[in-house]
């Protein structure tokens, strides 16, 4: 094999390896945008798909929608500050072993506004219509990283567009189902790192797509079952489409989105102020098998690849009170345990763990129409040990089939903050 194979076959083995950050950092499971209300992050979004406190709701649970009588609208936003620290790195090449600074600073905040709107037809149905964030994230290596091929800039995020109708079969059971219209927008680059000062190449760009776009069409079904009126059990699926998105140059990047499933209760106590909820939520990363990109241009690879993936299915555990303190206040707190998306592939990129969700929040009625509501959520995150590397085809006619050209160890950790503000009104 030539240098010029070499280093393609270089070039492609750890672009491979790299790109696919996008979606790793956009869908893994402590980076999923649970955004859809402020409500939802003071209490852990514990019994979230049938709570129905406010128009946020039909979000979790279009079948939700039967229980309101009057038009609601809910309109907020959440900011989300990630904090993502990589320590003890070592990056190995050909030439040896390099020992990395320790960061702390690649992560960031990011807001993601929402609003929804409930409209009642009659006792029997209800349409409604919203808009909110389900994914994104961005993550942001300096230029002078040393093991660039295994940082880079990565900042993805999504918009959701839902219409959604529900329909009330009798006093216990009702149905609901809604379409959703997917906006996406990704920034990716990479730059090659010391590995390939062995081709002449060490510094320069692997991947340059920016702001790649696009649409895909997806669904959400659910039903409501009322006991009675102070215990009421959920049950919602979300189906997500297989996402196209390409930038100005016609590059092209393909990737699965994963199907959710949520079950939620709700139990207020007779004769008290208190109530729990709760819910067990299914996010269907085992679909994500590989991530494709085509038509490259502005970087050392042209053509098209394809990754595969190791992941495996994710899921969420929380559990809730809510406590109507008076007439003026509602106070609630949750506890949610959220497991990893990642497997036996990790990255110092995408630093991805079993997380614990700490939240609280409040509500303030303004009067008997209107309210604002304040949600807090810290999230913390294991430590993960990491390994990457990355291995191509031996040039030389004797010795080892594969060579390893560069690798990076590292213990990565990702915490985040969760705030939300919204308000809400009944017309």
């Amino acid at each position: 094999m030539n240098n010029s194979r070499l280093f393609k076959k270089t070039l492609l083995a750890v672009t491979i390896a790299t790109t696919s950050i996008a979606s790793q950092q956009a869908m893994a499971a402590g980076f999923q945008l649970n955004a859809q209300s402020a409500t939802g992050i003071g209490r852990a979004f514990a019994g979230d798909a049938v709570i129905a406190d406010n128009a946020s709701v039909m979000a979790r649970n279009p079948a939700a929608m039967a229980l309101f009588d009057k038009m609601e609208l809910s309109l907020g936003f959440e900011s989300i500050t990630t904090m993502i620290d990589v320590k003890d790195a070592k990056y190995t090449t050909l030439a040896g072993t390099t020992p990395v600074d320790d960061i702390d600073d690649v992560g960031s905040t990011s807001i993601a506004p929402n609003i929804h709107l409930i409209v009642p037809v009659n006792d029997k149905f209800a349409w409604g219509v919203n808009a909110y964030s389900n994914f994104g994230t961005k993550t942001e290596f300096s230029d002078n990283y040393v093991a660039n091929e295994y940082g880079g800039l990565t900042d993805v995020k999504s918009f959701n567009f839902g219409l959604a109708g529900s329909y009330r079969l009798n006093e216990q059971w009702s149905f609901g189902a809604g379409l959703d219209l997917i906006y996406g927008q990704g920034t990716m680059k990479r730059v090659a790192g010391q590995s390939f000062a062995i081709v002449g190449k060490a510094g320069e760009s692997l991947l340059d797509v920016d702001k790649a776009d696009g649409f895909a069409v997806g669904f959400n079904v659910g039903t409501v079952f009322e006991l009675d009126e102070n215990n009421r059990f959920g049950l919602s699926y979300r189906y997500s489409p297989e996402f196209e998105a390409k930038d100005d140059k016609g590059q092209k990047i393909t990737l699965p989105l994963p199907d959710i499933a949520e079950f939620s209760g709700y139990h207020k106590i007779v004769d008290t102020k208190f109530a729990v909820h709760y819910s067990v939520q299914y996010i269907g990363w085992g679909s994500f098998d590989k991530i494709d990109f085509d038509n490259l241009q502005d970087s050392l690879l042209t053509g098209a690849y394809e990754k595969e993936y190791e992941w495996q299915d994710g899921w969420h555990y929380a559990i809730g009170g809510t406590y109507y303190l008076n007439n003026d206040w509602t106070l609630r707190a949750g506890y949610m345990y959220d497991t990893s998306a990642q497997d036996a592939r990790t990255s110092i990129s995408v630093p991805d763990s079993d997380r614990q969700w700490f939240s609280t929040g409040f509500t303030y009625h303004i009067d008997t129409a209107s309210n604002i509501d304040f949600g807090f959520t810290y999230l913390l995150g294991d430590d993960v040990k990491v390994n990457e590397s990355t291995s191509v085809d031996s040039p030389l006619p004797f010795g080892p089939s594969e060579i390893n050209v560069s690798s990076v160890s590292a213990t990565t950790r990702a915490n985040a903050i969760l705030v939300g503000l919204q308000y809400s009104r009944s017309f």
